[in-house]
């Protein structure tokens, strides 16, 4: 790969309402930002969509006190970076050869959203066939509901991949709101699911295929997707 200022697509949520019930979800702040300076930091050039294009929703929980990283705290006075944002680019106007790498963040929005954006599913498709990482977090993993593989199967059919566990939704107490369950989903499609402890640090690299459990394995990941794009 050329010197040139490598580059990678972050892709969040559009959706802000937490199923049936009266609270606001989109993605959540620590997911985001920890990646983001962890591979901005680093000299990448980093692209922010959304399915809807536009403000991308903050789950306001995520931005309460208890919650707050290193990396919220530098987001939160990160004007520019907050800016952008506010100002996402449509999902359906970007394409894969532009960029080097793939990242979908959390929060409960995608579990509406993401999960069901056939654009996601093949732009990851895309990355993963040209032989770039495609990396998920906690429930960012529900963009892989629809990927396919070459052979038209599950893209994760056989995989070592983590993401929000059962026991963390039903602590969260959101079993009966979301759609699905993350863990089930995956299970479903045939990957090989793997947890650490509920609200532990926990990512598993498969190949070019990195994904991480929960908020708590933010910086984790985004250190390990910025040694696959150093490697590469």
């Amino acid at each position: 790969m050329s010197t040139k200022t490598k580059k990678v697509l972050f892709v969040v949520t559009s959706h802000d309402k937490m199923g049936n019930i009266d609270r606001q979800t989109g993605l959540w702040e620590g997911e985001f930002a920890a990646p983001y300076y962890t591979l901005a930091d680093a000299g990448y050039d980093i692209t922010i969509a959304s399915p809807k294009g536009g403000v991308a929703p903050i789950d306001p929980f995520s931005q309460i006190p208890q919650f707050a990283t290193d990396a919220t705290k530098r987001f939160d006075g990160d004007e520019a970076v907050q800016a952008k944002l506010k100002n996402t680019v449509l999902l359906s106007s970007v394409s894969e050869s532009d960029y080097d790498a793939i990242f979908f963040p959390g929060g409960h929005g995608p579990m509406w959203d993401l999960a069901e954006d056939l654009t996601a599913a093949k732009l990851i498709e895309t990355f993963y066939q040209h032989n770039k990482p495609v990396s998920l977090l906690c429930h960012g993993v529900v963009a892989l509901k629809h990927a396919k593989a070459a052979n038209g199967e599950p893209l994760i059919k056989g995989k070592r991949v983590a993401g929000f566990t059962n026991g963390e939704e039903e602590a969260v107490g959101l079993t009966q709101v979301v759609p699905f369950l993350t863990e089930d989903l995956m299970i479903s499609l045939g990957a090989d699911y793997q947890k650490g402890d509920d609200w532990s640090s926990f990512s598993v690299v498969d190949g070019l295929l990195i994904t991480g459990q929960n908020p708590q394995s933010a910086e984790l990941v985004g250190e390990k997707l910025l040694e696959a794009l150093t490697n590469a």
